[in-house]
């Protein structure tokens, strides 16, 4: 099969290698559409690997090739798409329910094979069918979809709350269709992109705000400050921000990843404890029965229309293209958010 091998930091070559053989308990997935995550980012450009070579790939949709002998809720030919984590299913936190906690986990794309290949080896109990009337380019986003989806459902929140969101990369998108499809009132947003602003608007924000031309704090204090704030853009400023700017009482959930390290100055900190916040973090997209309630409510959501994922997908790329497409994701001028790769397409 043609796959795409990361063998060194920026070096991602297409090659020839073996189609990958299935236990009895995994199906082979022919991959249709696989996404570009903002985490393999700097698997591509720093070598952020477990080993070399990998196979990146996680966010993505096929169809079933193959099944093992014990495989007994697929057949050939489902339309899947696919939960990228792999747990033990025995350890504490397994089996307390929180599987996105596990103790043994492994990830594809990550410790093993991912799906910038044309088939990818995948247990059973990672697979989610996906209905005709979903296509096979949506299904490639219910990943991401989920990881916005359980940071929102981390907190309670009411249908009138004011809602902040930090960021509005892939995730950040995904946190305000996740909240749309709640049917949360008014939802602003933050982000330095002009271009991801116009897609927070197509993805159902009310308020957008550039601070680097509207004073973020001056805004919030014109326009009452957020029951709610969620940090997706994992910026050591917007980090500090989600907890000064959140209202007494309010609420903070950190989704974004970070990369550098926080500075809270002591009066910034206190804004913790004198405002009584709730803060939490919120990690990968994951509940019991594994892989969890966000998966079928992704599906639910797509198949009523209450989400349309179509907009972001902004570029259709294919494997020949090798590592092109994660410089034209970071290019200073860039205007794509989710950039697909085509290995077999629609079915």
């Amino acid at each position: 099969m043609k796959a795409l091998l990361l063998e060194a930091k920026q070096k991602l070559k297409m090659k020839e290698i073996p189609t990958p053989k299935i236990s009895e308990n995994d199906v082979l997935v022919k991959v249709a559409y696989c996404g570009i995550c903002g985490s393999d980012l700097p698997r591509f450009f720093e070598g952020a690997v477990h080993q070399f070579p990998q196979i990146l790939g996680h966010e993505f949709s096929g169809t079933i090739e193959a099944c093992g002998s014990k495989v007994t809720t697929l057949a050939v030919g489902d339309r899947v798409a696919v939960a990228p984590l792999t747990v033990c299913g025995h350890c504490e936190y397994c089996l307390a329910g929180y599987p996105q906690m596990c103790e043994n986990y492994g990830f594809i794309g990550s410790h093993q094979a991912g799906a910038f290949a044309e088939y990818v080896a995948v247990p059973e109990q990672n697979i989610i069918k996906v209905p005709e009337t979903v296509s096979l380019k949506e299904a490639a986003l219910i990943e991401p979809f989920t990881v916005g989806l359980h940071a929102v459902e981390r907190l309670p929140i009411k249908a009138n709350d004011e809602i902040l969101v930090l960021g509005a990369g892939t995730i950040g998108l995904m946190t305000i269709l996740a909240l749309r499809a709640r049917g949360v009132g008014n939802i602003s947003v933050s982000e330095i992109n002009d271009n991801r602003l116009r897609f927070a608007k197509l993805a159902g924000a009310d308020q957008l705000i550039n601070p680097m031309k509207t004073q973020l704090e001056d805004y919030v204090l014109e326009h009452g400050r957020p029951h709610s704030v969620f940090e997706t853009a994992g910026h050591p400023l917007t980090q500090v921000q989600a907890i000064t700017l959140a209202r007494k009482k309010g609420q903070v959930t950190y989704v974004g990843t970070s990369h550098r390290p926080i500075h809270f100055e002591a009066q910034e900190f206190e804004h913790i404890f004198r405002k009584e916040l709730i803060v939490t973090g919120s990690m990968m997209s994951y509940s019991a029965p594994f892989p969890g309630y966000e998966w079928q409510a992704a599906l639910s959501y797509l198949e009523r229309g209450l989400i349309d994922v179509k907009p972001l997908i902004t570029g259709i790329v294919h494997l020949e293209d090798e590592g092109q497409p994660f410089l034209e994701l970071t290019a200073t001028d860039s205007k794509q958010i989710k950039l697909l790769y085509e290995i077999g397409g629609e079915v």
